[in-house]
C-alpha cells in the first residue's frame, strides 16, 4: 500500500510536468504546521489534547474556468497527526503523560473557488496510516521514573481513513499562497475494544492545518 501511493505521488509529478504548456494545470508545492486531536465519543476526553505537527507534499491544480475562478486540487501530502494525553492514578501519586504521532498519507480532491486573491476551498480525503509512534514519561510523587518510545501494533485499527477537508486562504498572482484548513476523520480510528483498552473505540482524527505553498507558472 506504501509503495502505491508512492507511485501515486509520482505519477501526479510526472503528469505535471509533462502538461506544464496545457492551459490551467500547475504543479505546486506546499507545507505548514498542524494542531491535531481526537474527536468523537471518547471515554476519558478531558486527558487528551492537542499537539503540533506538520505536513508537506505535493499539489496539482487544475483550472475548469479560463479565468481561474474555479479549479480542481488533488494534492498529496505527509502529515503528522494524533494528540498528548495525561492521566493519574492513585490519588495523583502516579501520573503517565505522553505524545502519541500518527503518521499518514493524505490525499484530499478539492474543488477551490478564488475569488480576486481570495480562495476557499472543500472536497473529501483518503487518508493512509503508515505508523503510530508513543513516547510517554511515567512519574511517582512528581519525579519521573521511566521514559519510552515505541511504535504500536496497527492490527487493531483502520488504516484506510476517510474524511472531509475544508478551508480558505490568500493566493497572489505569482502563485504564492497562505491557507487554514480544517480536517474531519469520517472513519473511527481503532476497529474494536481491543485498541488501548477500548478508550479509543469511538475515536476519530481532527486537525487544523495552516499552509504556505507555491504554484509554478504555466509556460
Amino acid at each position: 500500500m506504501k509503495k502505491s501511493l508512492l507511485a501515486a505521488a509520482a505519477l501526479l509529478a510526472t503528469f505535471a510536468v509533462s502538461e506544464t504548456k496545457a492551459q490551467g494545470i500547475r504543479l505546486g508545492l506546499k507545507g505548514g504546521a498542524n494542531l491535531s486531536n481526537l474527536a468523537g465519543d471518547l471515554a476519558n476526553k478531558d486527558g487528551y489534547d492537542y499537539k503540533v505537527g506538520f505536513h508537506g507534499g505535493l499539489m496539482l491544480n487544475v483550472g475548469l474556468i479560463d479565468d481561474g475562478f474555479l479549479s480542481l486540487q488533488p494534492e498529496v501530502l505527509y502529515s503528522q497527526k494524533g494528540y498528548k494525553y495525561d492521566t493519574n492514578q492513585a490519588f495523583g501519586l502516579y501520573k503517565r503523560e505522553g505524545d502519541v504521532t500518527y503518521n499518514y498519507i493524505d490525499v484530499p480532491v478539492l474543488l477551490k473557488v478564488k475569488a480576486g486573491n481570495l480562495f476557499f476551498e472543500a472536497g473529501p480525503q483518503y487518508s493512509y496510516l503508515l505508523k503510530v509512534k508513543d513516547e510517554s514519561t511515567r512519574s511517582l510523587n512528581g519525579t519521573a521514573v521511566a521514559r519510552t518510545a515505541a511504535e504500536k501494533d496497527l492490527s487493531n485499527v483502520n488504516r484506510n481513513e476517510f474524511g472531509y477537508v475544508a478551508g480558505l486562504g490568500v493566493q497572489t498572482d505569482m502563485g504564492l499562497m497562505l491557507g487554514v484548513r480544517y480536517n474531519g476523520a469520517l472513519t473511527d480510528f481503532a476497529k474494536n475494544n481491543s485498541y488501548n483498552n477500548g478508550e479509543l473505540t469511538n475515536a476519530r482524527n481532527q486537525v487544523f492545518q495552516v499552509s504556505l505553498g507555491y504554484l509554478l507558472p504555466n509556460r
